[in-house]
């Protein structure tokens, strides 16, 4: 007999998550006392439970671009290298004890050179906050370079350069509108060319253009949201009808990192039960779920499976799925993969699966 599906047994199995932003997963109260180490003077309060509070009404906005104005006071208080090695350290603290066993962690090292420091501090500073977590968290990161600045091809290299270290990915983020992928494509083809994983925001505040330019010329191995990929499916007599391009990424397994809350905080689904991915489950996409920004949308990667339990009605198989989804997914080697997968994500669910 399975284990209830209460919020406290799904924190006990093996999770996966791939899409998390460092810089809008602090804890509040590290905010605050960052700021107060750096004397940055502009936080809306000094409390931490009313910063949490505060992070978490600005981001409810039904906006991509005012969600992304609550990062000025995470980064300002991200800008040197002890406070990157505390936040990065946190971060795999905070996600281990939410039972996730395997993260892909991103943040633009582009955001964190306002006092002085190179990128390579940068990367090699959250690199050894990973290092500081938990054992029982395999920690790699992604570098992001933002849409609107002229940064990428750097970015992209040093994501090669580290490659050894931690660093599986390139990714880019910011506004879609106005800034497509393709004004990196020397950053994608370099990436590419060095046998490297590309994972690109696509199709979350945008629509089928951003995440057919996302895959057809930039080669994204995944979907950084990938919401809008719904717009190619229609309906005949209530049987669905895919698109060519939906059809195609379903086809090639191209794994979406969907968000739920942070989609619906964005306005890239109108609400928990209105989002695209129960539908996408039900097609057998190669569906993932993920928290996006933890401070910011005020989740976990717990919060986020009870709430599409208790919206769709899910169990413990749905869990497993989309867990394992994830882990083949990753930008980690396939035998680090493997391993995860068989000896600690499979073990993890059959013991909830079978016990009262």
């Amino acid at each position: 007999m399975a284990a209830a599906l209460t919020i406290e047994n799904i924190r006990r199995v093996p999770k996966v998550l791939l899409h998390d932003h460092l810089d809008g997963g602090l804890r509040a109260g590290t905010v605050v006392e960052l700021a107060d180490a750096v004397g940055y003077a502009d936080l809306p309060t000094r409390d931490p439970e009313e910063l949490a509070g505060w992070f978490l009404g600005a981001a409810h906005s039904g906006s991509l671009v005012r969600y992304l104005e609550t990062f000025g006071h995470t980064v300002a208080v991200m800008q040197t290298r002890e406070s990157l090695v505390r936040v990065a350290r946190e971060a795999a603290e905070d996600l281990a004890a939410d039972g996730v066993v395997y993260a892909e962690i991103r943040f633009a090292p582009e955001l964190h050179t306002e006092r002085g420091m190179d990128l390579d501090t940068v990367v090699q500073a959250v690199l050894e906050g990973f290092a500081l977590g938990p054992s029982s968290i395999t920690v790699r990161c992604l570098l992001t370079a933002m849409r609107h600045a002229a940064r990428s091809q750097e970015i992209a290299e040093l994501a090669v350069r580290y490659r050894d270290d931690g660093v599986v990915g390139f990714d880019i983020a910011g506004a879609e509108k106005g800034f497509p992928p393709t004004r990196h494509l020397d950053a994608f083809d370099y990436v590419r060319q060095q046998n490297a994983h590309v994972t690109i925001h696509a199709g979350e505040a945008f629509g089928l253009p951003s995440i057919w330019e996302a895959l057809q010329f930039c080669g994204a191995d995944r979907l950084g949201h990938g919401v809008r990929i719904v717009d190619d499916i229609s309906f005949t007599d209530g049987v669905p009808q895919l698109g060519r391009l939906a059809a195609w990424v379903r086809d090639q397994r191209v794994p979406l990192e969907m968000c739920p809350t942070s989609n619906v905080h964005t306005g890239a689904a109108p609400s928990l039960a209105e989002h695209p991915i129960g539908l996408l489950r039900d097609l057998r996409f190669r569906v993932t779920v993920n928290t996006d920004n933890r401070l910011m949308s005020g989740c976990s990667m717990s919060s986020e499976m009870a709430a599409l339990v208790d919206t769709f009605g899910w169990g413990w198989e749905d869990l497993r799925w989309l867990t394992i989804n994830a882990m083949k997914s990753a930008f980690v080697h396939f035998d680090r993969r493997l391993r995860i997968i068989d000896e600690i994500v499979k073990p993890g669910y059959e013991a909830v699966m079978s016990s009262a």
